[in-house]
């Protein structure tokens, strides 16, 4: 081959080089964009609701907490951001964080944008370690009863339908997901039953719970999920570069090192910490584990090592935003946030769907 003939292969092989450029750069600005979205949501979220709060009495007040200046605010308006407000915030970004990142997990070690972390059970697992201990009136471990129950038996049914699925040392997926679905059928069963057998008031609590609701938050349950939310979402970015391994197909990762058994067991157990965490103190709140990560993975593309930070960032924004809906739209109502987040999640996962398989030329 001649120079001549060389020209046109280092042409073309240099000309995308650009937009690699600019498709690296993605990433850096949606962070900083989610950044600057969050700081700019919370004091308006912390300001706004049946007892408003200017957004400069919300800084003053926060700067005055922190020592950098800023004034005191009387005691009615302090002890609304403070004991009501506040929690109701930090609460909405931790479980959002962990929905998100449990959702981008979920779709990387499915190799499916339709999965989300219900799939395998933990929510219903969940609600019926807290239906249970309402339904039966346990009580013996105070505030932190419920949330116990629900954390405890969520992280016991992601084992049970583990250990279920696997099978001569190896988990298949399909295995997987098709126990997931039976697990959560038996949990829907067991729920109706504890309901069955509820008094009327256990009944109205139970009902409540599992529409999805921050409105019960105090600065104790915000101390109950932290633990498990900063540790699952710390330990989530350690695998990004071993999920996208795992994107290229299963023999291709073990190939080039990657043990994809060990993978799927932490990944699946780390999704059931962070999943189980938030749902044990907000009830079920669907959609944002499967919204948020495909947003991100359309706007920059399917690399993890933004994905899974992006979603917990993203998760945290659009949590927020919705809670912040649910208690101003309807005032002095307050909307279930579990099913406002269905009445805009539903929409899109149809569209989803039908996108996925259009694209895929039907899955006859």
């Amino acid at each position: 081959m001649t120079a001549l003939d060389d020209k046109p292969v280092r042409s073309a092989q240099a000309s995308p080089a650009p937009a690699g450029r600019k498709r690296r750069g993605t990433p850096w600005l949606l962070t900083g964009g989610l950044v600057l979205g969050l700081l700019a949501l919370v004091p308006v979220a912390a300001g706004l609701g049946a007892y408003p709060v200017p957004t400069g009495d919300v800084l003053s007040s926060v700067l005055h907490r922190i020592g950098l200046g800023g004034a005191a605010l009387d005691r009615v308006p302090d002890s609304v951001l403070w004991n009501v407000r506040f929690p109701r915030i930090v609460l909405a970004l931790l479980v959002g964080a962990s929905l998100g990142c449990a959702g981008a997990l979920m779709q990387g070690v499915f190799g499916n944008p339709l999965a989300e972390p219900g799939v395998i059970g933990v929510s219903s697992g969940a609600a019926v370690g807290a239906v249970a201990a309402i339904a039966f009136g346990f009580g013996f471990l105070g505030t932190w009863t419920v949330p116990a129950f629900a954390f405890v038996a969520g992280l016991g049914t992601v084992l049970l339908v583990y250990a279920m699925a696997r099978s001569g040392g190896r988990t298949e997926v399909v295995t997987l997901i098709l126990t997931g679905i039976a697990v959560n059928a038996f949990a829907g069963a067991l729920i109706g039953l504890f309901l069955f057998f509820a008094d009327s008031a256990a009944v109205s609590q139970i009902t409540f719970w599992q529409l999805g609701s921050l409105s019960q938050a105090t600065w104790p349950k915000v101390l109950a999920v932290l633990p498990c939310a900063v540790l699952g979402l710390a330990l989530a970015p350690l695998y990004s570069r071993r999920l996208d391994l795992l994107a290229l197909g299963e023999r291709p990762a073990r190939h080039l090192g990657v043990d994809v058994e060990r993978l799927r067991i932490v990944l699946v157990l780390v999704i059931a910490l962070l999943t189980a965490a938030a749902v044990s103190v907000a009830g079920i709140i669907g959609f944002v584990g499967l919204v948020v990560p495909h947003l991100l993975r359309m706007l920059a593309g399917p690399g993890h090592r933004f994905l899974v930070p992006g979603s917990a960032l993203l998760g945290a924004l659009v949590l927020l935003g919705a809670d912040l809906a649910a208690r101003t739209v309807a005032a002095p109502a307050e909307l279930p946030l579990g099913v406002l987040t269905a009445l805009v999640g539903s929409p899109f996962f149809f569209w989803l769907l039908r996108r996925t398989r259009r694209r895929q030329g039907g899955w006859a």
